[in-house]
């Protein structure tokens, strides 16, 4: 069950540039260049009358940034290449690539240096409720000239080395439903508004853990839990867990997060509080336990039926 509340879609895209070789002169490539890995993922989706969104990325463009002795930054960015890294048509249903789990989009060697923004470009948007329902959805501008994504601050890939780059992309900003959501019948069509975050790996972490619940003595995983992650009490991003219970969040910047997890029918945890180091992995479990006032309130319902 993917339960109430914003998620990002990561929680989207993502796009990788990560730093994971410190050997000098062992592979990577010539001097002067460094390689480039991208990959896609995205986060929960909240609608549960949704089974899928679709797109196919067709192209995939960074741009570099040039060292200038201009004394204008804009014109210095006028005439800095974007570089292709990826042109191949790719299909991908967003609503899979959850809980760490990326689709590689590219792998190459690119010229050493800087770079401060991503195109994506995509065609054959569209999203397909549970009911079999298929919306085809209009690309404002990811078809003509890519969909921006900045890179703050500008990511640096080092000659004969590697570097990731996670771009989450934002579903719940990015599909907006039209009509009422609660039942596919009620759905009358969505509006595509491209919302997309870039993390730098080299800088970021990931948090991951279970969520269950014990009975007899046993820990049982909790499918659709989620987990909210928020950074100075504003709602960072959200996830939910698989049918194991398990959940993962990639990109999550380096720094302190309080974590809450919370499932119909159970208590909410404590909010918790983590500390992300960057690319490292920081485990956080929950066992919740059943909320006895929900299990009266169904009791009470059932009995006035």
């Amino acid at each position: 069950m993917r339960t109430k509340i914003i998620f990002s879609l990561l929680t989207t895209f993502a796009l990788i540039f990560m730093g994971c070789s410190d050997d000098e002169g062992n592979g990577g490539g010539p001097e002067g260049t460094g390689t480039l890995s991208v990959q896609l993922t995205d986060a929960p989706f909240p609608y549960e009358l949704v089974a899928e969104a679709n797109v196919t990325v067709y192209r995939v463009e960074a741009r570099q940034v040039l060292d200038s002795d201009d004394d204008s930054d804009e014109q210095a960015l006028t005439l800095s290449p974007f570089i292709t890294l990826m042109e191949e048509d790719i299909e991908v249903n967003l609503l899979e690539l959850t809980n760490g789990i990326t689709q590689q989009l590219a792998e190459i060697e690119v010229p050493a240096g800087s770079y401060d923004q991503i195109r994506v470009y995509v065609k054959g948007v569209n999203v397909v409720l549970t009911d079999g329902t298929v919306y085809d959805l209009d690309v404002p501008s990811g078809d003509s000239s890519g969909i921006k994504v900045f890179v703050n601050p500008a990511i640096t890939v080092s000659g004969g080395l590697s570097s990731d780059l996670l771009l989450d992309f934002d579903v719940s900003r990015s599909f907006v439903a039209k009509g009422n959501i609660n039942t596919p019948a009620g759905v009358n069509g969505f509006n595509f508004k491209p919302v997309i975050k870039a993390s730098n790996l080299s800088t970021a972490g990931t948090l991951s853990g279970n969520v269950s619940t014990i009975e007899e003595e046993t820990a049982i995983g909790l499918f659709g839990a989620q987990v909210s992650v928020f950074a100075a009490d504003t709602l960072n991003t959200t996830s939910f867990t698989d049918p194991d219970g398990n959940y993962a969040i990639l990109g999550l910047e380096a720094g302190t997060y309080e974590v809450v997890s919370e499932f119909d029918g159970f208590i909410a945890s404590d909010t918790l509080e983590v500390q992300i180091d960057a690319a490292n992995i920081t485990n956080q479990d929950f066992i919740l336990e059943v909320d006895p006032d929900a299990a009266t309130e169904e009791e009470t319902t059932d009995g006035g039926n």
